[in-house]
């Protein structure tokens, strides 16, 4: 054992049982949170025009703060990237992660001094959480692969700028760079394709033993290194044991990612966003992501049926309940207040307090009334391939299809298959039937004739990969929308269809 696997053990025990500490209290550790945040931004511009001097508790803040979209704080946000101090958070921030916009172009998310510690310490305690729960540490003195985004920064009125993955490539501990790949040139290179290849001449050789990126963009890793070998990853990479993600949900990639490695291997499943560190997967015996209820960041939470609503239920975590999908609204140290982050969460048990997320507040399909959320899709999808095991699905995405050429208004399914089910026409009422099963409103919709039961487009294998290289977002954080309630995404990548 090496001093890196060695010295971490004692750490990993002391982070622990901070955990726990916190976790078992989490009212205390949230209202703690709370009256730090009030305190700390009561002298900024966001604070005087919000009246914080005024707040006192939580039923204090809703009065005086709304909830917010980027559209609606760009306002201050808009100052803030102009150079002014105090306007969000005390001082300047030291970072803006860039994200890409929806009207407005570009998102600026600022992330300050104090809230540095919320990305890098939850990134790193996923990690002792596994080694104090299982004892595996020795992968800490092999080769590990960080998927980033370019750690290369621009400045933006003299801010450090840039993607969050490549931001957080600075804050890798010293004592783990010797072991990071790729290296800092063939991370700053910004041609996905290109960079893949040099990756693999970097790592093929390598005794690589921990690997982090989004599933979709792991998968072409390892595919490229299968096209080039031949052979397996676990042939290629033997000393691999643990692999962390996050960013989309992990179920539709599982079974190829671990047919393509040849084995099943550790899995630490993460929920990093530019606007804060939500939560991590502190144990290998469930699917609950642990809350960072202590970590600068008050939640909120309104009922996901509520949101679009005028003046929707607003609760803290002492209101919460179990299996239940809440919209997320975050207020941190970054200078995020009443924001709505676009994330739908449902817990699966309190003390500690765990979730899983369950979709985006946008993404749904309500084309006519039945408002499908995304983990109704995944559940439907998942149930279809149990139906259907020699079924391989590589990526999805659904729009509805209401002026259809003929017959009734439905759903389209756009899919890359790896290996298509050998009845695509019963895989799709299987579907078909258990998303009825979720969703009542989409079951009325079938049975009333007023739409039709799903149909299926097969796309070509590499059709997403394809569409994202089409529109300049290959590689890095970047997500194909699983659902969307218009036909932008599905009229591009139709072109693909097989």
């Amino acid at each position: 054992m090496g001093i890196k696997s060695l010295l971490s053990k004692p750490l990993a025990a002391y982070v622990a049982w901070q955990q726990k500490k916190w976790s078992l209290a989490p009212e205390k550790s949230q209202d703690e949170v709370f009256a730090s945040l009030i305190a700390g931004a009561k002298n900024t511009a966001f604070g005087k025009d919000h009246h914080f001097d005024q707040i006192n508790t939580y039923e204090d803040f809703k009065k005086h703060v709304p909830i917010r979209d980027y559209e609606d704080l760009k306002p201050y946000i808009d100052r803030v990237v102009a150079g002014e101090s105090d306007i969000l958070w005390k001082g300047k921030p030291t970072y803006f992660a860039k994200t890409s916009g929806t009207t407005s172009g570009a998102k600026y998310i600022p992330i300050t001094r104090d809230s540095i510690p919320n990305h890098i310490n939850s990134a790193r305690n996923a990690m002792l959480s596994y080694i104090h729960e299982t004892g595996k540490s020795e992968f800490l003195d092999k080769k590990l692969i960080f998927l980033s985004g370019s750690p290369k920064l621009d400045k933006k009125n003299g801010i450090l700028t840039g993607r969050l993955s490549g931001i957080s490539n600075h804050f890798v501990p010293a004592y783990l760079r010797t072991n990071q790949m790729p290296s800092y040139e063939t991370n700053c290179i910004e041609d996905w394709e290109d960079k893949l290849d040099h990756i693999i001449d970097e790592t093929l050789k390598e005794p690589m033993s921990l690997i982090s990126g989004i599933p979709p963009w792991v998968q072409m890793y390892f595919d490229r290194i299968q096209e080039r070998t031949g052979k397996q990853i676990k042939d290629v990479f033997p000393e691999f044991e643990l692999f962390i993600y996050g960013g989309v949900n992990f179920k539709p990639y599982e079974k190829k990612l671990f047919e393509s490695i040849g084995k099943r291997v550790d899995t630490i499943e993460t929920y990093p966003a530019s606007e804060g560190f939500i939560a991590f997967q502190d144990s290998q015996k469930d699917e609950g992501l642990l809350m960072q209820l202590k970590s600068g960041i008050f939640f909120e939470f309104v009922p996901a049926e509520e949101f679009f609503d005028e003046n929707p239920t607003r609760l803290s975590i002492h209101d919460i309940e179990v299996g239940k999908n809440y919209a997320l609204i975050i207020n941190s140290n970054a200078g995020l207040w009443g924001y709505s982050i676009g994330d739908t969460v449902k817990f699966v048990s309190k003390y500690p307090h765990k979730l899983v997320v369950s979709g985006r507040i946008k993404h749904f399909i309500s084309a006519s009334g039945e408002h499908v959320i995304g983990e109704e899709v995944e559940k439907a999808l998942r149930y279809g391939m149990s139906k259907h095991p020699e079924t391989e699905v590589l990526e999805f995405s659904v729009a509805p299809q209401v002026s259809p050429a003929e017959g009734l208004p439905h759903h389209e399914w756009l899919i890359a298959f790896e290996q298509e089910p050998n009845d695509i026409e019963q895989f799709a009422k299987d579907i078909d039937s258990k998303l009825c099963e979720l969703n009542s409103y989409y079951e009325d919709l079938i049975q009333g004739n007023i739409n039709c039961t799903l149909k299926i487009t097969s796309l070509q294998k590499d059709a997403f990969q394809q569409y994202m290289k089409s529109i300049g977002k290959l590689g890095g954080q970047n997500k194909v929308p699983r659902l969307s309630n218009d036909r932008k995404i599905a009229d591009a990548i139709v072109q693909w269809k097989k």
